[in-house]
Parts: C-alpha cells; structure tokens; sequence
C-alpha cells in the first residue's frame, strides 16, 4: 500500500502500544501524531487537524468513548473519522452508539491496522468537501 499519506492522531494510555501504531503507520507514510489521553487529545486536536483519530476506550482522565462523543458534537471536529483500537471488545456497541467509524481489538494485525486507517483517510476526504478540508489537500 505505497503512497498512503494523511496525519492520524493516536491516543492510548500505552507509551508502548502509541509507538507501536505510530511505527507502523509512519512505515506506510503516514505523519503520526500522539496524545497519551483523551483530555490531552481534545487539547491538540485542533492544531494537529488530523485526517483520522484512533483511540483506546479504557485511559485516565477521559476515555476512549467520551472523547469520541466530545469530538462528535464539536463542529470542528464533528467530521474526523475515529477508529477504536482497543481489547474491551465490548465496547463495540457503545462505539456505534457515540458514531465510532472503525473498531480494532488488540492485539491487532499491523497490515489491518495500516487498511483500516487508509480506508478512513480516503472516507473523511470524501465526505469533507467544504472549506475547512484535510490538511494536504
């Protein structure tokens, strides 16, 4: 999958699991950025203006799904994609619920990391045409 371009911002709690996802997107030739909770990605998100987010559901301060919900009902961020990447399988449903576009359990495979964020990147630029579009348009 060369030629795979986009900025995601990665949140997880994991110092490891964040380098983790970072390596292998940076390896496809995405820009990574990380936020080590949901609090801290509400407070970089707006600089960052990421193409897509993945999140962990279980972190301190603001979980995986309160943030999705936050970043769901702010206009500027309404539009993002969101991809859980999380072991609380469970939370598949409370996801659909808050509008999560993806769901990957740990451990997962680095290839279906990398196709499902892509994937995600090629969406959000399809349904942002208006004037605020995906940085590197």
């Amino acid at each position: 999958m060369p030629g795979l371009s986009g900025r995601i911002l990665v949140v997880d709690d994991n110092k490891v699991i964040r380098q983790l996802i970072r390596v292998n997107l940076e390896l496809e030739g995405f820009e990574v950025v990380t936020a080590a909770d949901g609090a801290e990605c509400l407070d970089v998100i707006h600089q960052v203006r990421p193409d897509v987010v993945t999140l962990d559901v279980a972190m301190p301060r603001l979980g995986g799904l309160h943030t999705a919900a936050r970043l769901r009902s702010d206009p500027r961020t309404r539009d993002i994609p969101i991809a859980i990447v999380s072991a609380c399988t469970e939370s598949v449903d409370d996801g659909e619920s808050v509008g999560i576009d993806a769901f990957l359990a740990k451990p997962f495979e680095p290839m279906e990391l990398v196709r499902t964020v892509g994937m995600l990147v090629r969406e959000g630029r399809q349904r942002e045409p208006g004037p605020q579009g995906s940085p590197g348009l």
